[in-house]
């Protein structure tokens, strides 16, 4: 009987790695369970990505009647903050305080932040889709209410972020690294595909009421879940005590990143790939709505679908790059996966098919995925020691910064081919095509990445 348990439980722990892609990322010295209650800082960040690419930006346009050109600017505010990603990661990188922390007061208030945003933010939308007209205020204050929400929300989701994934890449141990960053992605993954499918319950029938009951139960679920995840995750150390006898630069730690002749190229195609998935955030759930008749409950699925295949991108990308796989090479082979998915789209509103329109999107997301995972282990390679948070905070940086440029001209663009042209699907496809373009340029910037990592790995025999 000894003989068969054992034989027993040796079979489902060989298949708990089989069927669980990041099962290998725990050890001893962090196990599973702590990994997970960690990585609830991005469900986090997710639900409140889900609101403002996802939710809001729907109701804003179609159920609010605000311009699509005043929503993609506000959804795009939060990334206004993107650019200081980089900076928060070296200072927290170099934070000392008394009480021996350097990433735990960064998380906390970023949380902090995140759920001031959440918690205005529903009464500011009110205002600006003219309720505080009808009461006497002038436009401009529904306005900036709104801006101020959407910015707190992301300066706050950007710090928790950027600072919890250097903690997560501080506790595993250096050969789990990639696979560890690698789960917290798709733990914010997950936590999108649980909101949006949560909002779209909820939302299912609309009402100003309803939103702000579910603004509000957003923000009180961010400062919960982020509690939960830094409980004692972080150890106190008496080295990060008082101030150093030199200050580190930020300077120094950024040429010493970008010295690697691959590191600018690396965030150029990041920075591109990203603007080509991405241009379309705002709008596939108004498409859906406009062009193909889609209620407010079946919109707000997209970014469930959307985001369930990223979970599929960043899962497979793992497996394969866990093997050997090259990072750059994976990157590449999202963006080839981009370009059908985007073609199905634009097609799916010429032939009205709901389905098609769903696989594209199911397209985008998968592509997204493996582009994403793809670059970050790649800017996780070229990091130096003791640098994790600078090196996750560019990537971040470059990501973000592109993302909400992208949602931004998006918009704008739509409303600009509308007014010329007077049909509203052109508006939606003349984006999807500069997509397909930019994308086409992303591939023609990794390509060299690609080739050089081959004859890196693969040098060619010399002969005698």
């Amino acid at each position: 009987m000894t003989t068969k348990y054992q034989k027993v439980m040796h079979m489902w722990g060989d298949l708990a790695p089989k069927f669980l892609p990041f099962a290998d990322a725990a050890s001893e010295d962090l196990p599973l369970s702590r990994l997970l209650r960690l990585a609830l800082f991005q469900v986090s960040v997710g639900m409140a990505l889900v609101l403002l690419v996802g939710t809001l930006n729907r109701v804003m346009i179609v159920e609010l009647k605000v311009p699509s050109s005043i929503v993609s600017i506000m959804v795009a505010i939060p990334l206004l903050f993107a650019p200081f990603r980089a900076l928060i990661g070296f200072r927290s990188d170099n934070h000392r305080s008394e009480l021996g922390w350097r990433r735990v007061p960064y998380m906390w208030m970023g949380a902090m932040i995140q759920f001031g945003g959440l918690a205005i933010m529903p009464f500011a939308l009110l205002v600006l889709a003219g309720a505080g007209q009808s009461a006497g205020q002038p436009p401009w204050v529904g306005q900036l209410g709104a801006a101020i929400a959407f910015l707190l929300v992301g300066a706050g989701l950007h710090t928790t972020q950027t600072v919890g994934l250097a903690l997560a890449n501080d506790l595993a141990a250096e050969e789990s690294r990639p696979k560890v960053v690698g789960l917290m992605y798709v733990m914010l993954l997950v936590g999108m595909i649980i909101s949006a499918l949560l909002f779209g319950v909820y939302l299912a029938d609309f009402s100003p009421g309803v939103l702000i009951q579910v603004i509000q139960a957003s923000a009180v679920t961010t400062l919960v879940l982020n509690v939960i995840a830094l409980w004692k995750q972080e150890p106190r150390s008496r080295l990060r005590r008082g101030k150093p006898a030199v200050e580190p630069s930020f300077t120094e730690a950024w040429a010493t990143l970008t010295q690697d002749s691959r590191a600018l190229r690396t965030l150029i195609a990041v920075g591109l790939g990203t603007f080509a998935f991405s241009m379309e955030d705002v709008l596939l759930e108004p498409y859906g709505g406009q062009i193909l008749n889609m209620s407010v409950s079946a919109t707000t699925v997209l970014t469930a679908t959307l985001s369930l295949g990223g979970l599929f991108g960043f899962a497979w990308a793992s497996k394969v790059l866990s093997q050997g796989a090259d990072p750059y090479n994976m990157a590449r082979s999202g963006v080839l996966v981009g370009v059908p998915a985007f073609v199905a789209v634009i097609c799916s509103g010429y032939l009205n098919l709901e389905w098609l329109f769903s696989l594209g999107v199911f397209g985008i997301g998968l592509g997204g995925g493996l582009f994403s995972h793809g670059t970050l282990t790649s800017c996780m390679n070229l990091a130096p020691k003791d640098q994790s948070g600078l090196a996750l905070g560019a990537w971040g940086a470059v990501q973000a910064t592109a993302a909400g440029l992208a949602m931004a001209l998006g918009g704008i663009m739509r409303d600009m081919v509308d007014l010329m042209n007077g049909a509203a699907a052109n508006g939606y496809v003349s984006v999807y095509v500069v997509e397909l373009v930019v994308l086409i340029f992303t591939a023609v910037v990794l390509s060299p990445l690609v080739r050089q990592a081959t004859v890196t790995r693969f040098p060619s025999e010399q002969r005698p």
